[in-house]
């Protein structure tokens, strides 16, 4: 049986991932089942078999096409004839899914250890410093040390929690009295729990790096081996609110976001970036996509600030859905992919523990 001829079952968000030493990461309403449904059609349109929990699913109702990432909507899904899980969702140690791919279930995604493990950015960031990696400088401020912390580096800055979701609660402050503000708003609430991450505003470009894993693709008609971690093409940000990039869910990234020309990708900074990006996606053991956003200092350096071992993976498939190309299906259109062309790749690099 072919790669793509095996019946996938795209897994949604239903549930709250359990706190980590205090920290909590927000869900996201509706557990990315609209970006599921827009995979599970677009696979459907490449004629990959797909199941679903409805026996006709309706195009504009995504819980049509995705099942809950509990153990009874992974039994679902196998039971309508799934073999391989498209984990398009929020994983951590313990998840439920670990169970079925621990009885040899084929997985897209990463694996639930790494997610749990890197979704915290003070390790992940830290990993990469420790391998040469630039990251801005930064300091973790929690309820125990919030009237008397230090920074290291002037204002502005940038508070953001430490497991985050896209631009969601990150907030730039000018001056201390803004900063002790926003401290004390996060710290007073239970939705990002008891610490901050807050580094060095970057004022410079934006661009985020879309990292492959290796493995086999099809690009142009061509059937390639990629031996090592390798880079779509950088896409630019701007039309930032307030220095922040908007959440993709208030504004569609396709219209505050481009792919660099190609001077512009072949320039060597850009090169090197890209270099840096994959690279950490080694570090994490990347088994999937990561998307990694970076920005320029006042002297046009760039650093690497998020690493984001899930990426929104939305996509102009469903006709309702036009203007709904993430970040890394953008990216992928440079290379001559369509949304459902970088999906198939995504699926051929399937995995099994």
């Amino acid at each position: 049986m072919s790669i793509t001829g095996t019946p996938v079952a795209l897994l949604y968000q239903a549930q709250q991932p359990p706190a980590r030493n205090g920290i909590l990461k927000p869900m996201k309403p509706g557990g990315y089942s609209d970006s599921g449904a827009d995979i599970a059609y677009a696979l459907r349109e490449k004629q990959v078999p797909i199941s679903t929990p409805a026996i006709h699913p309706q195009l504009s109702i995504d819980l049509d096409w995705v099942f809950p990432d509990t153990e009874a909507g992974i039994l679902h899904a196998l039971a309508k004839g799934a073999q391989v899980l498209w984990l398009n969702t929020i994983l951590f140690n313990g998840h439920p899914v670990e169970a079925f791919l621990k009885k040899g279930i084929a997985a897209v995604g990463q694996l639930p250890h790494n997610t749990d493990l890197y979704d915290d950015k003070w390790i992940t960031n830290k990993l990469l410093q420790k391998n040469n990696l630039p990251i801005p400088p930064a300091v973790l401020i929690s309820k125990d040390n919030m009237y008397d912390y230090q920074l290291s580096f002037s204002f502005p800055v940038v508070a953001k929690p430490i497991r985050g979701r896209g631009s969601e609660g990150v907030i730039v402050a000018n001056t201390q009295e803004e900063l002790d503000a926003i401290l004390e708003e996060m710290l007073a609430g239970e939705k990002y729990g008891s610490a901050v991450y807050v580094e060095k505003f970057l004022e410079g470009q934006e661009v985020t790096v879309t990292v492959m894993p290796p493995g086999k693709y099809e690009i142009k008609g061509v059937c390639q081996e990629k031996i090592n971690y390798w880079s779509l093409p950088a896409v630019e940000r701007f039309n930032h609110q307030n220095g922040v990039a908007p959440y993709n869910g208030a504004v569609a990234v396709v219209h505050n976001s481009r792919v660099l020309d190609d001077a512009q990708l072949q320039s060597q900074k850009i090169i090197a970036l890209c270099k840096q990006c994959e690279s950490a996606a080694a570090l994490v053991g990347a088994r999937a996509p990561v998307r990694i956003d970076c920005r320029q200092d006042e002297q046009g350096n760039y650093f690497i600030f998020d690493l984001n071992m899930k990426p929104n993976m939305t996509g102009a498939a469903r006709p309702h859905r036009q203007d709904q190309d993430s970040l890394s299906a953008l990216a992928a259109r440079k290379i001559g992919w369509t949304f459902p062309d970088l999906l198939v790749n995504m699926l051929r690099q399937q995995w099994r523990l």
